[in-house]
C-alpha cells in the first residue's frame, strides 16, 4: 500500500553542526540524497527532514528566508510512542545543543508534550497521545 511521505525543508546556518545535532538525536542521514549543501535526515519511513545551507534553500523560493532565531516559520510536531520517549528525545536535543521551547504540556492522562529549538531556532514539538483515546 502506498504511504505518502512528507519532506520538511529547513534552511540552516551551519550544515555540519545541524547534521551532528540530528544524528545525536538518533536520526540517520541518507547519503544518497545529501551533498555539500544539503543533508537528508530520516525521521521515519514517511518523514524526511531536508536541511540545507541558506544559499541552497534560496534556490527553491523567491521569498525572503526567515531568520529562525528571530521568527517562527512553522511549528514542527513529532509524535512519540510514550511519555518517556518524549522526555528522551527532548532531553537529547537539549544536551546536543538545542534549547527548551516553552513549558511541558500535560492534558490529563491522555496527552503529554515538550518542545525544543534546534541550534538554528526551528521549533520542534514532541507529543505523546494515549492511543485508546485517539481510537475511541
Amino acid at each position: 500500500m502506498y504511504q505518502q511521505m512528507i519532506f520538511v525543508n529547513l534552511a540552516v546556518n551551519d550544515l555540519e553542526a545541524s547534521k551532528k545535532f540530528f544524528t545525536e538525536l538518533g536520526f540517520a542521514l541518507n547519503e544518497q540524497f545529501s551533498d555539500d549543501s544539503t543533508a537528508s535526515v530520516v525521521i521515519s519511513d514517511t518523514i524526511v527532514l531536508m536541511i540545507m545551507k541558506k544559499e541552497r534553500f534560496g534556490e527553491f523560493t523567491k521569498k525572503q528566508i526567515v531568520d529562525s532565531s528571530e521568527a517562527v516559520e512553522a511549528l514542527l510536531a513529532l509524535s512519540a510512542e510514550s511519555r518517556e520517549k518524549v522526555d528522551e528525545l527532548v532531553d537529547k536535543a537539549i544536551a546536543s545543543g538545542g534549547a527548551p521551547a516553552g513549558e511541558t504540556q500535560e492534558q490529563g492522562d491522555f496527552m503529554y508534550g515538550r518542545a525544543f529549538f534546534d541550534p538554528d531556532g526551528h521549533h520542534f514539538e514532541v507529543v505523546w497521545m494515549d492511543p485508546s483515546v485517539i481510537e475511541g
